[in-house]
């Protein structure tokens, strides 16, 4: 009886901590956790989840002998979902210092996202997605896009057959599509990329223009590249080289009433969009480069990175160019009907924000897009469904990530607050779990410490 009464009072003195080391065991219990079911909307209250090598292995009301699990992770009046995905990131190149590459897979990490979609690759990228694969990194997990295919690499249909095959046999996950493409070369890579089963994304090049971009079958356009153009009546006769930053010259052009068709015509083809919402409201916006410039997530970025970034954005829209802030509001009154029609009626919406890109830093960027998605009238719901399952979907993983279930890759955010009622409750994180690894807010907060000081050195 003494003995049970010590192992009583040696669990009442550490049932309170965020996580115990218990001596038997190898896999990891997250107690008395409310976790969110992002395909239904609704809130399994009191869960006992099992970790065990990397893997979701049981989601149950009650669990027996919980001493046996060498590690415990208090989820009492928390929440657990899905990692999120950056589907619309970037991964600095090989000229970039390594450590710097591992610092940007960290913050991604620190904001719950476990899994990026990198948007401009190089062969580099594909050891870093082996690594990651491995676990011999700490990153999130990596899906690749090929080097540009654009209107400098890819000049003749020869070439660019060339070049898809090539991609394909180095193993990138789809071709990346940028503009300048001609006509002509761009059919050829669409060819070529069917005979080979591999999917392309990205821009819409203006010779190709939105229409024959979604019957070609993009895997995913992003930024709503061409759709604002696509609005413009036939009747106007415009250059469409003269379009300007995303079709915003053409604003006073638009015909509002063909969003519909084109919406259609999304669902039709299964066009996945990444709407990149926040750099139409960071970088090509009214706001000051000096208000962006004050944030708290820019120390985390080189000063020399910060400086690039407010003369590029001073050369975008800046006194000296022909940025007007009334046609930008318009512009973006436009695009955010877009995304909603999109998020109603197209195939669907993939959470993305462009990062690292001009004043959007990686993983605190996804924070920004998510409050434009809310500003475009979509549900707490929808958006973590663009950031989760929508991914899953997309790359045809779902019995891989996405959910908070029985067999999936345990990459998980544990939160102070509901997502489902305010989410602003992701930037309450607790701890991110990557494939079963688990980082406590200690240890995240510890890290992000150390790259601020990198980031002032640098």
């Amino acid at each position: 009886m003494k003995i049970y009464g010590i192992l009583f009072i040696f669990c009442l003195l550490f049932a309170c901590g965020p996580a115990q080391k218990i001596t038997k065991g190898n896999a990891i219990l997250i107690q008395n956790v409310n976790v969110v079911d992002v395909r239904n909307g609704k809130i399994l209250e009191i869960r006992q989840v099992v970790i065990d090598s990397g893997k979701i292995k049981s989601i149950t009301e009650t669990i027996e002998d919980p001493l046996s699990f060498e590690t415990r992770i208090n989820g009492k009046g928390k929440y657990l979902m899905p990692g999120l995905a950056e589907m619309h990131a970037h991964i600095p190149p090989p000229t970039t210092d390594s450590l710097r590459i591992t610092e940007t897979l960290f913050l991604y990490l620190a904001n719950g996202i476990t899994t990026i979609r990198g948007m401009l690759g190089d062969p580099a990228h594909l050891l870093l997605r082996e690594k990651a694969e491995k676990r011999e990194i700490l990153s999130p997990r990596i899906f690749t896009a090929s080097p540009s295919l654009n209107g400098t690499t890819a000049t003749t249909k020869e070439e660019a057959s060339r070049k898809v095959r090539a991609y394909k046999m180095a193993g990138y996950d789809f071709l990346k599509i940028h503009p300048g493409l001609k006509l002509d070369v761009f059919d050829q890579i669409v060819q070529t990329a069917k005979e080979v089963n591999m999917p392309f994304a990205g821009h819409v090049p203006v010779d190709v223009g939105i229409r024959h971009a979604l019957e070609s079958k993009y895997a995913s356009i992003d930024h709503i590249d061409g759709f604002l153009e696509g609005l413009v009546p036939e009747s106007r006769h415009v250059d469409p080289n003269t379009n300007g930053f995303f079709g915003y010259n053409f604003v006073p052009m638009v015909d509002t009433t063909k969003i519909n068709d084109l919406v259609a015509m999304d669902k039709k083809y299964e066009v996945w969009v990444v709407p990149t919402e926040s750099l139409f409201n960071r970088w090509f916006a009214p706001v000051g480069s000096n208000i962006l410039m004050q944030e708290p997530e820019m120390k985390y970025m080189p000063v020399s990175t910060l400086e690039d970034w407010r003369k590029q954005k001073v050369a975008t829209t800046g006194v000296k160019t022909t940025f007007n802030a009334v046609q930008w509001q318009k512009f973006d009154e436009i695009r955010k009907k877009l995304i909603l029609k999109l998020q109603e009626n197209g195939q669907g919406l993939l959470l993305g924000s462009d990062a690292p890109q001009i004043f959007n830093v990686p993983g605190f960027s996804i924070h920004h897009e998510i409050d434009e998605m809310l500003n475009a009238g979509l549900t707490p719901l929808q958006i973590l469904k663009s950031g989760t399952l929508n991914p899953a979907l997309f790359f045809k993983m779902e019995d891989t990530f996405g959910e908070v279930k029985e067999g999936l890759d345990a990459d998980l955010i544990l939160l102070d607050g509901n997502p489902l009622q305010d989410l602003r409750a992701i930037k309450q994180i607790i701890g991110v779990m990557v494939r079963g690894q688990w980082l406590p807010k200690k240890t995240i907060d510890a890290k992000l410490v150390e790259i601020a000081k990198n980031a002032a050195i640098n």
